[in-house]
């Protein structure tokens, strides 16, 4: 069977620039094959932000996600395999959704309310190995 991430990306993507909020993936940066600025990398992940305006060239195919955008004022290609990315959400207000390890026949994570850290722009996962989601449910 297909995996559904990649179509959940897309249409999470979609429904955010809609509605004019800016996408942000959340990308394991530890995964094979994974091509993102390292000096941006924190605790093993990196969260990029994917609006169109941020990136030249976005493509979001079955097997990658990938796009050319300035880290620092440098160009750079960016390069992640789906199964890298943990999820996407708005900037503005938390909303998206994560993704579970395996992308299985049992359906998608269940988002349970906001997800933005203290400064209100990145995701903060518990720590430990529960990694629920904690994002409201759009609808």
């Amino acid at each position: 069977m297909i995996p559904r991430r990649p179509y959940l990306l897309r249409a999470m993507h979609e429904w955010m620039t809609d509605n004019a909020f800016t996408p942000h993936v959340v990308v394991d940066a530890a995964v094979p094959g994974v091509d993102v600025p390292q000096q941006f990398v924190s605790d093993g992940k990196i969260v990029l932000n994917v609006s169109l305006s941020a990136t030249h060239g976005l493509a979001m195919g079955n097997e990658a996600l990938s796009f050319n955008a300035r880290f620092g004022g440098q160009p750079q290609h960016v390069h992640v395999p789906m199964t890298a990315v943990l999820g996407i959400y708005a900037r503005e207000t938390g909303q998206g959704m994560l993704f579970s390890d395996e992308d299985g026949p049992d359906g998608p994570p269940t988002p349970e309310g906001p997800s933005s850290g203290p400064d209100g722009t990145h995701p903060s996962p518990e720590g430990g190995d529960d990694r629920r989601a904690h994002l409201k449910v759009v609808k």
